[in-house]
Protein backbone atom coordinates (compact mmCIF):
# COMPACT_ATOMS: atom_id res chain seq x y z
CA UNK A 1 0.00 0.00 0.00
CA UNK A 2 1.40 3.39 -0.96
CA UNK A 3 2.02 5.87 1.86
CA UNK A 4 0.04 9.09 2.03
CA UNK A 5 1.72 11.98 0.22
CA UNK A 6 3.67 14.46 2.28
CA UNK A 7 3.12 18.21 2.55
CA UNK A 8 5.34 21.00 1.30
CA UNK A 9 5.48 23.82 3.85
CA UNK A 10 6.68 27.26 2.69
CA UNK A 11 8.16 28.63 5.90
CA UNK A 12 9.00 32.28 6.57
CA UNK A 13 12.00 32.83 8.85
CA UNK A 14 13.39 35.96 10.57
CA UNK A 15 15.22 38.57 8.49
CA UNK A 16 17.42 39.65 11.38
CA UNK A 17 15.92 39.49 14.85
CA UNK A 18 15.54 35.80 15.67
CA UNK A 19 12.75 36.66 18.08
CA UNK A 20 10.53 37.24 15.07
CA UNK A 21 10.17 33.54 14.30
CA UNK A 22 6.60 32.37 14.82
CA UNK A 23 5.81 29.56 17.23
CA UNK A 24 4.16 27.67 14.37
CA UNK A 25 7.29 27.91 12.21
CA UNK A 26 9.56 26.87 15.06
CA UNK A 27 7.41 23.84 15.90
CA UNK A 28 7.08 22.79 12.27
CA UNK A 29 10.84 22.90 11.63
CA UNK A 30 11.26 20.34 14.41
CA UNK A 31 8.66 18.01 12.91
CA UNK A 32 9.31 17.85 9.15
CA UNK A 33 11.34 15.07 7.57
CA UNK A 34 13.45 17.43 5.51
CA UNK A 35 14.31 21.13 5.24
CA UNK A 36 15.15 22.48 1.78
CA UNK A 37 17.31 25.56 2.37
CA UNK A 38 18.70 28.22 0.06
CA UNK A 39 21.97 28.14 2.02
CA UNK A 40 22.31 25.26 4.48
CA UNK A 41 25.01 27.14 6.42
CA UNK A 42 22.70 30.08 7.11
CA UNK A 43 19.76 27.86 8.01
CA UNK A 44 21.96 25.77 10.29
CA UNK A 45 22.68 28.89 12.37
CA UNK A 46 18.94 29.40 12.84
CA UNK A 47 18.32 25.78 13.73
CA UNK A 48 21.19 25.66 16.21
CA UNK A 49 19.92 28.81 17.92
CA UNK A 50 16.62 27.08 18.63
CA UNK A 51 18.10 23.66 19.32
CA UNK A 52 16.48 22.11 16.25
CA UNK A 53 18.04 19.06 14.65
CA UNK A 54 16.83 18.30 11.14
CA UNK A 55 18.03 16.91 7.83
CA UNK A 56 19.02 19.72 5.48
CA UNK A 57 19.39 19.76 1.69
CA UNK A 58 20.50 22.68 -0.47
CA UNK A 59 17.88 24.15 -2.77
CA UNK A 60 19.05 27.26 -4.63
CA UNK A 61 19.11 28.99 -8.01
CA UNK A 62 21.80 26.72 -9.44
CA UNK A 63 20.19 23.36 -8.65
CA UNK A 64 16.52 24.38 -8.52
CA UNK A 65 15.28 22.42 -11.52
CA UNK A 66 16.94 19.11 -10.60
CA UNK A 67 16.17 19.40 -6.89
CA UNK A 68 12.52 20.27 -7.53
CA UNK A 69 12.03 16.91 -9.25
CA UNK A 70 13.81 15.07 -6.43
CA UNK A 71 11.83 16.83 -3.71
CA UNK A 72 8.52 16.16 -5.45
CA UNK A 73 9.51 12.50 -5.39
CA UNK A 74 10.14 12.75 -1.63
CA UNK A 75 6.73 14.35 -1.14
CA UNK A 76 5.03 11.63 -3.16
CA UNK A 77 6.80 9.06 -0.99
CA UNK A 78 5.16 10.57 2.08
CA UNK A 79 7.91 12.83 3.40
CA UNK A 80 7.07 16.29 4.71
CA UNK A 81 9.34 19.13 3.59
CA UNK A 82 9.90 22.68 4.82
CA UNK A 83 11.13 25.15 2.21
CA UNK A 84 13.11 28.07 3.68
CA UNK A 85 15.24 30.88 2.26
CA UNK A 86 18.19 32.56 3.94
CA UNK A 87 15.78 35.01 5.55
CA UNK A 88 12.18 36.14 5.17
CA UNK A 89 9.46 34.58 3.05
CA UNK A 90 10.59 32.08 0.38
CA UNK A 91 9.92 32.93 -3.30
CA UNK A 92 9.96 36.70 -2.62
CA UNK A 93 13.12 37.33 -4.69
CA UNK A 94 14.32 33.93 -3.46
CA UNK A 95 14.25 30.40 -4.94
CA UNK A 96 11.20 28.18 -4.61
CA UNK A 97 8.87 28.88 -7.51
CA UNK A 98 9.79 25.74 -9.47
CA UNK A 99 9.27 23.51 -6.46
CA UNK A 100 5.92 25.00 -5.48
CA UNK A 101 4.69 24.91 -9.08
CA UNK A 102 5.84 21.29 -9.51
CA UNK A 103 4.22 20.21 -6.24
CA UNK A 104 0.90 21.75 -7.24
CA UNK A 105 1.14 20.25 -10.74
CA UNK A 106 1.43 16.82 -9.08
CA UNK A 107 -1.60 17.45 -6.90
CA UNK A 108 0.45 17.76 -3.70
CA UNK A 109 -0.48 19.97 -0.76
CA UNK A 110 1.43 23.23 -0.33
CA UNK A 111 0.92 25.05 2.97
CA UNK A 112 2.27 28.57 3.69
CA UNK A 113 3.64 29.28 7.16
CA UNK A 114 3.52 33.09 7.19
CA UNK A 115 5.93 35.40 8.89
CA UNK A 116 8.41 38.16 8.15
CA UNK A 117 8.84 39.74 4.71
CA UNK A 118 11.36 42.56 4.30
CA UNK A 119 9.14 44.25 1.72
CA UNK A 120 6.02 44.33 3.90
CA UNK A 121 8.08 45.23 6.96
CA UNK A 122 9.54 48.25 5.14
CA UNK A 123 6.25 49.31 3.57
CA UNK A 124 4.38 49.23 6.87
CA UNK A 125 6.73 51.76 8.48
CA UNK A 126 7.68 53.87 5.44
CA UNK A 127 4.96 56.49 5.50
CA UNK A 128 4.29 55.92 1.79
CA UNK A 129 0.85 54.81 0.51
CA UNK A 130 0.33 51.09 1.06
CA UNK A 131 -3.12 50.55 -0.46
CA UNK A 132 -1.49 49.67 -3.78
CA UNK A 133 2.11 48.69 -4.45
CA UNK A 134 4.22 46.98 -7.10
CA UNK A 135 7.16 44.81 -6.03
CA UNK A 136 9.92 44.50 -8.63
CA UNK A 137 12.63 42.57 -6.79
CA UNK A 138 16.22 43.55 -7.54
CA UNK A 139 16.56 46.09 -10.38
CA UNK A 140 18.80 45.07 -13.30
CA UNK A 141 22.48 45.65 -12.60
CA UNK A 142 23.13 47.29 -15.95
CA UNK A 143 22.27 50.98 -16.15
CA UNK A 144 20.62 50.75 -19.57
CA UNK A 145 18.36 47.86 -18.52
CA UNK A 146 17.61 49.50 -15.17
CA UNK A 147 16.54 52.76 -16.80
CA UNK A 148 14.39 50.87 -19.29
CA UNK A 149 12.58 49.15 -16.42
CA UNK A 150 12.01 52.42 -14.60
CA UNK A 151 10.69 54.11 -17.73
CA UNK A 152 8.23 51.24 -18.23
CA UNK A 153 6.70 51.81 -14.77
CA UNK A 154 6.92 55.61 -14.70
CA UNK A 155 3.12 55.97 -14.65
CA UNK A 156 2.40 53.21 -12.12
CA UNK A 157 0.24 54.87 -9.42
CA UNK A 158 1.14 52.41 -6.66
CA UNK A 159 4.20 52.60 -4.43
CA UNK A 160 7.19 50.91 -6.09
CA UNK A 161 9.22 48.41 -4.09
CA UNK A 162 12.73 47.13 -4.79
CA UNK A 163 15.48 45.21 -3.06
CA UNK A 164 18.91 46.73 -3.67
CA UNK A 165 22.51 46.34 -2.55
CA UNK A 166 24.61 49.07 -1.02
CA UNK A 167 27.03 48.80 -3.93
CA UNK A 168 24.39 49.87 -6.45
CA UNK A 169 21.98 52.00 -4.42
CA UNK A 170 23.41 55.36 -5.51
CA UNK A 171 23.41 54.38 -9.19
CA UNK A 172 19.81 53.23 -8.86
CA UNK A 173 18.79 56.46 -7.13
CA UNK A 174 20.45 58.46 -9.91
CA UNK A 175 18.44 56.54 -12.50
CA UNK A 176 15.26 57.04 -10.46
CA UNK A 177 15.81 60.78 -10.42
CA UNK A 178 16.52 60.89 -14.15
CA UNK A 179 13.61 58.70 -15.27
CA UNK A 180 10.85 59.35 -12.71
CA UNK A 181 11.62 62.97 -11.87
CA UNK A 182 13.24 64.74 -8.97
CA UNK A 183 10.01 65.21 -7.00
CA UNK A 184 9.20 61.60 -6.14
CA UNK A 185 9.40 60.71 -2.46
CA UNK A 186 11.52 57.67 -1.67
CA UNK A 187 12.39 55.65 1.41
CA UNK A 188 15.38 53.41 2.09
CA UNK A 189 14.79 50.82 4.81
CA UNK A 190 18.14 49.35 5.80
CA UNK A 191 19.07 46.41 8.04
CA UNK A 192 15.47 45.79 9.04
CA UNK A 193 14.92 44.27 12.52
CA UNK A 194 18.68 44.35 13.16
CA UNK A 195 20.73 46.52 15.52
CA UNK A 196 21.40 49.27 12.97
CA UNK A 197 17.93 49.40 11.42
CA UNK A 198 17.53 52.75 9.63
CA UNK A 199 14.82 54.49 7.63
CA UNK A 200 15.93 57.33 5.34
CA UNK A 201 13.34 59.35 3.44
CA UNK A 202 13.40 62.20 0.94
CA UNK A 203 13.76 62.77 -2.78
CA UNK A 204 16.21 60.65 -4.75
CA UNK A 205 18.64 63.59 -4.79
CA UNK A 206 18.40 64.09 -1.02
CA UNK A 207 18.98 60.39 -0.40
CA UNK A 208 22.03 60.39 -2.67
CA UNK A 209 23.52 63.26 -0.66
CA UNK A 210 22.94 61.44 2.63
CA UNK A 211 24.43 58.19 1.37
CA UNK A 212 27.47 59.90 -0.11
CA UNK A 213 28.05 61.77 3.14
CA UNK A 214 27.81 58.65 5.32
CA UNK A 215 29.33 55.44 3.95
CA UNK A 216 27.82 53.45 6.84
CA UNK A 217 24.38 54.04 5.32
CA UNK A 218 25.47 52.08 2.26
CA UNK A 219 26.11 48.91 4.27
CA UNK A 220 23.76 45.99 4.73
CA UNK A 221 20.55 44.89 3.06
CA UNK A 222 18.11 47.48 1.74
CA UNK A 223 14.52 47.88 0.67
CA UNK A 224 13.94 50.87 -1.61
CA UNK A 225 10.40 52.25 -1.81
CA UNK A 226 9.35 54.97 -4.25
CA UNK A 227 6.16 57.00 -4.37
CA UNK A 228 3.88 56.10 -7.27
CA UNK A 229 2.93 58.40 -10.12
CA UNK A 230 0.42 61.06 -9.16
CA UNK A 231 -1.57 61.77 -12.33
CA UNK A 232 -2.90 65.28 -12.78
CA UNK A 233 -6.62 65.75 -13.32
CA UNK A 234 -7.21 66.12 -17.06
CA UNK A 235 -9.03 69.19 -18.39
CA UNK A 236 -12.43 67.53 -18.79
CA UNK A 237 -12.02 65.81 -15.45
CA UNK A 238 -11.10 69.08 -13.78
CA UNK A 239 -14.21 70.80 -15.07
CA UNK A 240 -16.40 68.00 -13.76
CA UNK A 241 -14.51 67.89 -10.47
CA UNK A 242 -14.96 71.64 -10.01
CA UNK A 243 -18.68 71.29 -10.67
CA UNK A 244 -19.14 68.40 -8.24
CA UNK A 245 -16.98 69.99 -5.56
CA UNK A 246 -18.83 73.29 -5.85
CA UNK A 247 -22.20 71.59 -5.28
CA UNK A 248 -20.97 69.44 -2.38
CA UNK A 249 -19.19 72.30 -0.64
CA UNK A 250 -22.53 74.10 -0.36
CA UNK A 251 -23.41 71.56 2.31
CA UNK A 252 -20.18 69.89 3.43
CA UNK A 253 -16.72 70.88 4.66
CA UNK A 254 -14.08 70.55 1.93
CA UNK A 255 -12.51 67.38 3.33
CA UNK A 256 -15.86 65.58 3.31
CA UNK A 257 -16.79 67.03 -0.06
CA UNK A 258 -13.50 65.78 -1.54
CA UNK A 259 -14.15 62.28 -0.18
CA UNK A 260 -17.65 62.15 -1.69
CA UNK A 261 -16.46 63.69 -4.97
CA UNK A 262 -13.74 61.05 -5.22
CA UNK A 263 -16.40 58.34 -5.12
CA UNK A 264 -18.50 60.12 -7.73
CA UNK A 265 -15.76 61.08 -10.20
CA UNK A 266 -13.07 58.43 -9.67
CA UNK A 267 -10.43 61.10 -9.02
CA UNK A 268 -8.19 60.88 -5.98
CA UNK A 269 -9.39 62.46 -2.75
CA UNK A 270 -6.12 64.33 -2.07
CA UNK A 271 -6.12 65.80 -5.59
CA UNK A 272 -9.71 66.94 -5.20
CA UNK A 273 -8.95 68.46 -1.82
CA UNK A 274 -6.06 70.45 -3.31
CA UNK A 275 -8.31 71.50 -6.19
CA UNK A 276 -10.88 72.75 -3.70
CA UNK A 277 -8.24 74.79 -1.92
CA UNK A 278 -7.13 76.27 -5.25
CA UNK A 279 -10.72 77.29 -5.91
CA UNK A 280 -11.11 78.73 -2.44
CA UNK A 281 -13.98 76.38 -1.63
CA UNK A 282 -12.65 75.50 1.80
CA UNK A 283 -12.28 79.17 2.65
CA UNK A 284 -15.79 79.97 1.38
CA UNK A 285 -17.30 77.27 3.55
CA UNK A 286 -15.26 78.36 6.55
CA UNK A 287 -16.38 81.96 6.11
CA UNK A 288 -20.01 80.82 5.72
CA UNK A 289 -19.78 78.92 9.01
CA UNK A 290 -18.49 81.99 10.80
CA UNK A 291 -21.38 84.06 9.45
CA UNK A 292 -23.86 81.51 10.73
Amino acid sequence: MLSEAGILYVVATPIGNLGDITERARKLLTEVDLIAAEDTRETLKLLRHFGITAKLVAYHDHNEEAMAARLVGDLEAGRSIALVSDAGTPLISDPGYRLVAAARAHGLAVVPIPGVSALICALSASGLPSDRFLFLGFPPRGGKQRRALLESIAHEPGTLGFYESGKRIIATLNDLRDTLGAGRRAVIARELTKRFETFLSGSAGELIERLEADAAQRLGEMVLLVEGHQAAVDLDGRVESERVLGILCDALPLSQAAAVAARLTGAKKNQLYRLGLELGLGQIRENDNRLE
